[in-house]
């Protein structure tokens, strides 16, 4: 048996750094993304992290096929406030006789209602719900730093009644990030933002933003796609894969 559930998870601070930044200002990925999620469920259920190299850790083999979809929270259209700060690490691995200084621009409180599909058949995954609903977690979660912690409170735990939507309707708006497909020009079929429907839209706006969406299990890197989040109704969204329909609040979510 399935449950669709969410929890508003949000923090202070945040910093899910980009791999293919220089080593003197590190960039953060703006929306949390399925591989950071994976991380703090492990967290509340109390699983093991990374222990050896090129071994996946035990939060990743337990919670991978876990379908999630992810809705920010008070952004500015779809963005977040970003502070630079500075650190100096004089540890003598690190450098060379002299200290070694780097930048991240940091997430400030970064908030995202997460979704995720649990089967009721599953230990673990039961745990995980009972551990969500009673905002409980065995380790303490947090936003890509030990020293960023991130919470959510009881009273934003929600479950849904919902469906897997097996078509849609013409045109829909979607609450949570959605994957961008067969984005090709001569594909007249691929699913795109109605930009000229706007009238009915407090903010209108798109953010566009490429995530990893898992890794690739080959090269022990992240596996990237490119994501939108808007608030303009999705065209052709009878294409969007993993679409689900949340009955009482009639939203659509992308579970991915």
């Amino acid at each position: 048996m399935a449950k669709l559930i969410s929890i508003d998870l949000k923090g202070d601070f945040g910093f899910f750094r980009k791999p293919d930044t220089n080593n003197t200002v590190n960039l953060s990925y703006n929306i949390i993304h399925k591989p950071a999620i994976l991380g703090i469920l492990g967290a509340v259920v109390g699983l093991g992290g990374y222990k050896e190299k090129r071994k996946w850790p035990e939060y990743y083999e337990a919670f991978k096929d876990l379908k999630i979809g992810v809705q920010p929270l008070s952004h500015d259209k779809g963005n977040y406030v970003k502070t630079n700060i500075k650190y100096s690490n004089t540890v003598g691995y690190a450098n060379k006789g002299s200290n070694f200084l780097t930048e991240e621009m940091t997430l400030v409180k970064p908030e995202y209602r997460i979704f995720i599909l649990l089967d009721l058949n599953e230990d673990l995954q039961k745990k995980l719900i009972d551990n969500l609903s009673k905002s409980f977690s065995e380790y303490i979660p947090y936003f890509g730093k030990n020293e960023f912690t991130a919470w959510w409170e009881k009273e934003s735990y929600q479950e849904y009644e919902f469906e897997k939507c097996d078509s849609l309707p013409e045109s829909v708006q979607l609450q949570t990030v959605f994957k961008r497909e067969n984005i090709v020009k001569d594909n007249s079929e691929a699913p795109y933002p109605d930009i000229l429907n706007f009238e009915d839209i407090e903010v209108p706006f798109m953010y566009f933003e490429r995530l990893p969406q898992g890794f690739d299990t080959d090269l022990f890197q992240y596996d990237m796609a490119e994501f939108v989040y808007a608030t303009y109704n999705i065209k052709n969204g009878m294409n969007l894969k993993n679409v689900y329909h949340l009955k009482k609040v009639d939203w659509y979510v992308q579970l991915l």
